[in-house]
């Protein structure tokens, strides 16, 4: 009896011993598997830094180069891919076109992603509790998975994203490639394009006729008006501008005056100035003025006439305008166009050239552009009762104009000693000269017209195409001689006496206007009775 109690507690001590090991067993192999569970986490977690870290700086970059060449394009898509991708986050992604505020969400963003990813670690360490090792040991191959697909969709998605933001900058350089090629295609020759615009009058036969008569003695322009000479864009830096048409006209008996305007002004800001100088001239003279502007200066003449008639109408007997970018010139709207290869530098050098170098505004230039000038006329029309004549010329691209020079200054040399050679006794010192200063102007402007010709087959003078010159409404003289930009206004070093001059040409145009001004007034009259 006491063998078989013996024996029953040996046995009950073995099956204790056995149980106590068991339970050993299962508590080492459950902390094996927390340590294991825990590392692998941890080895996840320290993975999800590191890809969140890069992709976040990636977006952050892509967002700030894509806003920089494309401001339009906004930054939803990609907040939206990184939100969806990343599905750790409750909170829905906004859209952000900042990158600051960019920068500030995805920071909270990925603070709030490790957080999660933690909590989902904390959550699982307790879900392990009483649930068996064997199905313990399926939870790191399947959080591997679920990581591994998670990253793969994210993965996808930015890589969607790139493609988006690339195809954007692929449209944004083919656009600008594009804008660049059109350059002013569409453009060019608007005003006769465009309906309700007054229809032109060809006037040339007329003014060969008074140019002829000029050439051999018969004046006809009378004394009754004050004749005002309005210089174009960079008059300023030329100081003989119109010099020789004024001396010309002085000599004959005319008062005829030089607007001493700034050239590089603004449209507006001279059509003010030349408003006031037009009150001046009539008060002090009591003559109506006719109006004569090249390049630039029709335009601003045009437009003080278009802004300020109510003021003007019984002071301005008329307005010749040559040369001048009435509807616009291709040449100023290629440099200043907005949208096309490297805008923004082109404008920055134009803008330290006539800002900083010559003290000018570049709305002057700016002014002279096909969309400006658009915005202009549509605004401000010419009166209709007004007499107009338009003067436009086709320069020459021939090889011997390269040799041609053109006079558009003097300087003065200092006091220097010369050499006398001869036996009277002198100081020994000779008074300064004037010494022509002179550029190859019409080779400047026939490589400008060869170029408009080739790229967009129009005739111009150098600078404006003779479409543009035309205005609306007037009475349009057309020339058969070559002539380019400069010439109407300096004096060339080479001259035919067989041919006229430019002040012989601008007296022919003030003559043509002289009596388109008198057939306007007899039909006025007629029309009155």
């Amino acid at each position: 009896m006491y063998q078989a109690h013996g024996d029953a507690v040996k046995n009950t001590s073995l099956l204790i011993d056995t149980l106590g090991f068991h339970s050993l067993m299962d508590d080492i192999f459950t902390r094996l598997l927390t340590l294991t569970s825990y590392i692998s986490h941890r080895f996840i977690q320290f993975i999800e830094d590191l890809v969140f870290r890069d992709v976040i700086r990636c977006s952050e970059n892509l967002v700030v180069v894509s806003s920089e060449r494309n401001p339009g394009c906004s930054c939803h898509s990609i907040c939206t891919s990184i939100s969806e991708g990343c599905s750790l986050s409750s909170k829905p992604c906004i859209s952000i076109s900042s990158p600051t505020v960019l920068e500030g969400r995805t920071s909270g963003l990925r603070e709030e992603l490790l957080v999660n990813a933690r909590s989902e670690f904390v959550e699982s360490n307790y879900n392990y509790r009483g649930v068996p090792i064997f199905f313990q040991g399926l939870m790191l191959p399947l959080s591997s998975l679920r990581f591994a697909w998670r990253l793969s969709l994210l993965s996808w998605k930015q890589f969607f994203s790139y493609l988006r933001c690339i195809q954007v900058q692929v449209q944004s350089i083919t656009s600008r490639v594009c804008t660049t090629l059109r350059g002013s295609s569409d453009d060019i020759g608007w005003l006769q394009c465009t309906p309700g615009m007054a229809s032109v009058e060809d006037g040339t036969a007329r003014f060969l006729e008074l140019l002829a008569g000029i050439r051999n003695g018969e004046h006809k322009l009378p004394n009754s008006f004050v004749y005002l000479l309005i210089p174009g864009l960079f008059s300023n830096h030329g100081p003989l501008y119109f010099v020789g048409a004024k001396r010309f006209f002085s000599k004959m008996g005319l008062a005829c005056h030089i607007a001493k305007i700034h050239s590089e002004a603004s449209v507006e800001h001279n059509a003010w100035e030349l408003k006031q100088y037009i009150e001046e001239l009539y008060w002090g003279s009591g003559k109506r003025v006719m109006l004569l502007g090249h390049s630039k200066g029709g335009v601003d003449a045009a437009a003080a006439l278009s802004v300020y008639w109510s003021d003007l109408k019984d002071k301005v007997a008329g307005l010749a305008l040559v040369q001048s970018p009435y509807g616009g010139s291709p040449l100023a709207s290629d440099i200043l166009r907005e949208g096309q290869i490297a805008d923004k530098e082109t404008r920055k050098i134009m803008e330290f050239l006539i800002c900083k170098l010559i003290k000018g505004d570049i709305r002057a230039l700016e002014d002279l552009t096909y969309e400006k000038r658009k915005e202009f006329i549509m605004k401000h029309k010419l009166p209709e009762n007004i007499p107009l004549i338009s003067f436009h010329s086709e320069a020459s691209i021939a090889p011997g104009v390269l040799a041609t020079m053109t006079h558009i200054a003097h300087a003065e040399l200092p006091w220097l000693p010369f050499p006398n050679f001869s036996n009277e006794e002198s100081d020994n010192v000779q008074a300064g000269r004037q010494v022509p200063v002179v550029i190859p102007s019409s080779a400047a402007m026939a490589v400008c017209a060869l170029h408009l010709q080739l790229r967009y087959g129009e005739k111009s003078d150098g600078l404006v195409t003779c479409r543009d010159a035309e205005v609306p409404g007037s009475v349009v003289v057309r020339p058969d001689k070559k002539l380019d930009h400069a010439w109407m206004v300096y004096s060339s070093r080479k001259k035919n006496p067989s041919e006229p001059d430019s002040c012989e040409m601008c007296e022919a145009l003030l003559t043509l206007l002289v009596e388109l001004g008198k057939m306007k007034q007899e039909a006025r009259e007629n029309s009155n009775d």
